[in-house]
């Protein structure tokens, strides 16, 4: 497979990245997780001090703000402006500000840059919200995921345990209930399924198995050969 090219669209909580990283391992391609891009630059502003209603300011900070990422021992790291910060951009308080940070037309004006840049080396796994009808509208191959808001407010909750937060579900349901609201009306690149993106509903299956069903229309569009 030349220049194979994925992108994978959905909602918070929905699989995403964990299924475009293993899907990414097992096609030997770099996969590129453009959600943990946005975290970044609202951890910069939070970091800074700058109020994440300033849009101007914070525009401003993205378009001087270097982000990349690269596979370190075979995970992907998210690096801001040189420093790794995998772990910091996943706090509590960078979920409650990435939305609005991320509807700014300045930001994503910013990063969507970043983002083709790096998919036009090709072999390459994009995630986000937007992948498939903004940033890479003519991907070859566009995958929207989903999931039922109970499902992915569990899969957050496990998630928050991990890092010592322990809100309940209720309360992680009503944040992501938001966040889908938020980004589905943005005016700026909402939250959508791109006409001709695989529908893929995770609610009942297992990361496996969502790997599979992507995996089969890998080999039914480019064949079996390696990148």
């Amino acid at each position: 497979m030349k220049n194979l090219i994925i992108a994978i669209d959905g909602t918070a909580a929905s699989g995403k990245s964990t299924t475009a990283k293993i899907l990414a391992k097992k096609l030997g391609i770099l996969p590129i997780d453009t959600g943990a891009m946005y975290r970044a630059v609202t951890l910069k502003a939070l970091r800074l001090g700058i109020p994440i209603e300033n849009r101007e300011a914070i525009e401003e900070l993205a378009r001087h703000t270097e982000i990349t990422q690269k596979l370190v021992e075979g995970t992907v790291r998210t690096f801001l402006d040189g420093v790794d910060v995998t772990e910091d951009i996943r706090s509590p308080e960078v979920d409650k500000a990435v939305s609005l940070v991320s509807s700014y037309a300045g930001v994503r004006k910013r990063l969507v840059e970043l983002q083709r840049k790096m998919a036009e080396q090709g072999n390459v796994v994009l995630e986000g919200r937007d992948i498939g009808t903004v940033v890479l509208p003519d991907a070859p191959l566009k995958i929207y995921m989903d999931a039922s808001l109970e499902e992915r407010a569990r899969r957050r909750l496990g998630d928050l345990k991990k890092k010592g937060a322990n809100p309940t579900l209720e309360e992680v349901m009503e944040e992501l209930r938001r966040r889908d609201e938020f980004d589905s009306k943005r005016e700026i690149a909402p939250l959508k399924r791109a006409d001709d993106a695989i529908y893929i509903d995770t609610t009942r299956l297992t990361v496996e198995e969502q790997v599979s069903i992507i995996l089969k229309e890998v080999e039914k569009r480019f064949g079996g050969d390696d990148p």
